[in-house]
């Protein structure tokens, strides 16, 4: 029989949630991998449905998870358990994508500390793609051609798990609300400093011209929508069960409305900054070369490792020390997301198993670091980034219908937000939620399907993209096995003290009695 715990933790302040929410959203997803995907599908033309995706489901599934959290006090598991019994698998498809995106998660951060000793000397030189993809991470040709086990990058990667495990065994409240609260202001300010000085090379309004312009007819590519959607819940962390899990220790008084508006705008913005600097960048290096944007080649998503190290080869004084602060800052925002997407395991097996902390984070938390060091020190592990789309895409629609639709909860979560919540929420966010979003995610998975299916002489896409679904698959075939498992299993009560609310009285269901 699992048992909660008489008094569920609680984040310190209102300001140390919203700086350690804010941290999950503003982590690496904005600075390494939103101008990257932007980049790899057209610039300018993947802010239209980014916007789109932002306004009809990232700030109205935010709010959705921030309700459900609070509401139901407890990790994506038992909170959808508290839903209804029959959704638990939710919970736990959700815990799944974590344990995927934290495995290689922990990677980049390993990355940006080796950065952080190369910006001493500028080790990168004068050709940072090369120096990325030739001599750190010495990439190869094939998918599964793992090629060299990089030992140094490994000593690197075993830091960040260690020091992520110390603040997880710890509590969420002494870890990432209190290193938020001194790093990620740290961040901006560096950040801010570096977009100056991307907007004062030659060049950059060429950048800018490609990133702002949209091409229309990118915009009919279903998967530039895909990625969209899938930056929105990545970045903003919906979708995989981290703000349901970091709500759930929030106090009854809260103001959730507010809040999602909050992380929601300051993601975006941060991620816009990081387009401009990087894009800049990228105008710059046109000037230089001769090469058109449309023809520069980098590794995907990883075109921050490129375009920021060239943006502090310019910088006129103490370019070392400028590279250093900037990537350490990077190190500990990533590690303050880090600690998000591995307290949702963690805390999914401490309320349903009854397991205290450290044995959770031990186990739960340890295996997904070996998972992690057996494969992303190798000289290909890179190449299995990003194959996550396609589980974030698909478990966040399911979410939203078992929710909106079957379980018809989304009134009660409405008036639960609006309670204590300065701005409502009514009719637009329920047609935005329950409606629009699955509607269009729905259409883009099938086209995506079918591109998969048709595509021809195109082996290493279709391997690619294989890969990627049966990660998906195997990721809801490991909710599906964990319900029927704890199926029998008692649902723990909710503390009475934050149940009480003048206008809110817990089911039997919701109560696990």
């Amino acid at each position: 029989m699992a048992k909660e715990r008489a008094t569920r933790e609680r984040w310190g302040s209102r300001t140390g949630f919203i700086l350690s929410a804010v941290g999950s959203a503003i982590g690496l997803g904005n600075i390494w991998r939103f101008p990257g995907v932007a980049y790899e599908n057209g610039g300018g033309a993947f802010m239209v449905p980014y916007l789109i995706a932002l306004t009809t489901a990232g700030i109205p599934l935010l709010i959705m998870e921030f309700a459900i959290g609070r509401r139901y006090r407890g990790s994506a598991p038992l909170a959808f358990r508290r839903v209804d019994k029959k959704l638990e698998a939710v919970g736990w498809w959700q815990v799944a994508i974590c344990i995927v995106i934290a495995v290689y998660y922990a990677v980049i951060i390993a990355w940006a500390g080796w950065y952080s000793f190369f910006s001493l000397s500028q080790a990168w030189g004068e050709d940072p793609a090369t120096f990325l993809e030739a001599d750190f991470l010495q990439v190869s040709d094939g998918l599964y051609d793992f090629g060299t086990w990089l030992p140094g990058l490994a000593a690197a990667l075993f830091v960040v798990w260690a020091a992520t495990l110390a603040v997880i065994g710890t509590g969420v409240k002494k870890g990432i609300e209190s290193t938020s609260k001194i790093f990620i202001p740290l961040l901006v300010v560096l950040f801010g400093a570096l977009v100056v000085q991307a907007l004062s090379l030659d060049g950059a309004v060429v950048g800018l011209d490609s990133f702002f312009t949209p091409d229309w007819e990118l915009v009919k590519e279903p998967s530039v929508w895909l990625a969209a959607y899938g930056q929105i819940f990545f970045s903003l962390s919906v979708g995989f069960g981290i703000m349901i899990t970091y709500a759930s220790y929030l106090g009854r008084k809260s103001d959730l409305t507010t809040s999602a508006w909050t992380v929601g705008m300051s993601n975006s913005f941060t991620e816009v900054l990081a387009g401009i600097a990087v894009f800049a960048v990228l105008g710059f290096f046109t000037v230089q070369t001769g090469v058109p944007i449309a023809d520069q080649e980098y590794l995907g998503v990883n075109l921050a490792f490129v375009a920021f190290p060239a943006i502090i080869n310019t910088l006129p004084y103490l370019p070392g020390l400028f590279g250093l602060l900037f990537f350490l800052s990077l190190v500990v925002a990533g590690w303050a997301s880090l600690v998000s997407v591995v307290q949702v395991p963690v805390a999914a097996f401490e309320d349903r198993f009854g397991w205290s902390r450290v044995k959770a984070t031990a186990v739960v938390g340890g295996g997904m670091a070996v998972l992690s060091l057996v494969f992303f020190p190798a000289a290909n592990g890179v190449l299995l980034l990003d194959i996550n789309n396609y589980g974030i895409a698909v478990a966040a629609p399911v979410s939203i219908i078992a929710v909106v639709w079957v379980m018809r909860k989304w009134k009660v979560l409405r008036d639960d937000a609006n309670a204590t919540s300065v701005f409502k929420i009514g009719p637009i966010w329920m047609v935005c939620l329950g409606v629009l979003t699955p509607i269009i995610l729905a259409i883009i998975l099938f086209f995506q399907v079918s591109e998969l299916l048709t595509a021809e002489d195109k082996a290493f896409y279709q391997q690619y993209q294989a890969f990627g679904w049966a990660v998906a698959g195997g990721a809801l075939a490991f909710g599906l096995i964990m319900a029927f498992l704890l199926r029998h299993r008692e649902t723990p009560p909710m503390e009475s003290q934050v149940a009480a609310l003048s206008d809110y009285e817990p089911t039997e269901k919701e109560a696990g009695r």
